[in-house]
């Protein structure tokens, strides 16, 4: 690689090892250990096909990067490069998760006051949940499930803390639901990464 750089763009030995080795492996370790980010929302959603491929691509961009390392074990600047680009791929993989926002989640809506406020926000979108009556340490209290795409939890969390800025919620990720019975449907605006790789699946 030194010699391609070399006689390609005429740069030199120092130069190449104290700038440019360093920087490929770099962004090398950014982009394998983002796509280790996605593959394994992937593999946690059931997509095997998908998660393969990552993997090859993730397992091959860590090959390239760590045989640079090993033909140049002496170069210092290698070994900062390699621990600084994993964790910046890590930052980097987990902005890319939450713009994915890919999957599907279970949110869990608890108050004590009256419910009617958010299940009218709730119907106006076709979003279907179920609501329960339950006691608890603070008494009465009303619980709505519902299960939406996780590119709708800002929606929905915001419409909730609106009326009620005490309730309580949970949220945990769904493997796998049925398009029809509690899945929430989409509403109309714009399409994510997220709603565009659900499209694909149900294809």
């Amino acid at each position: 690689m030194e010699e391609f750089f070399s006689t390609t763009f005429g740069v030199s030995g120092e130069t190449f090892r104290i700038i440019i080795l360093p920087l490929l492996i770099f962004f090398a370790r950014i982009c394998d250990v983002s796509i280790n980010t996605i593959r394994i929302i992937f593999v946690m959603s059931g997509r095997r096909m998908i998660s393969t491929i990552l993997g090859f691509f993730e397992s091959l961009i860590w090959l390239l990067a760590i045989g640079q390392i090993f033909q140049h074990i002496d170069n210092i600047y290698s070994y900062i490069a390699y621990p600084a680009g994993f964790a910046a791929g890590i930052f980097v993989g987990m902005f890319i998760e939450e713009k994915l926002a890919y999957g599907k989640v279970v949110v869990r809506l608890l108050t004590n006051e009256d419910t009617a406020p958010l299940r009218a926000f709730l119907d106006a979108r076709k979003w279907r949940y179920v609501m329960i009556d339950g006691i608890s340490s603070d008494g009465h209290q009303q619980i709505i499930f519902t299960v939406i795409n996780r590119e709708h939890i800002e929606l929905l969390l915001a419409e909730f803390h609106e009326h009620f800025p005490n309730g309580f919620y949970t949220i945990e990720s769904v493997k796998s639901a049925a398009e029809t019975s509690l899945l929430a449907q989409k509403p109309a605006g714009r399409r994510t990464i997220g709603s565009w790789l659900e499209s694909i699946k149900r294809k």
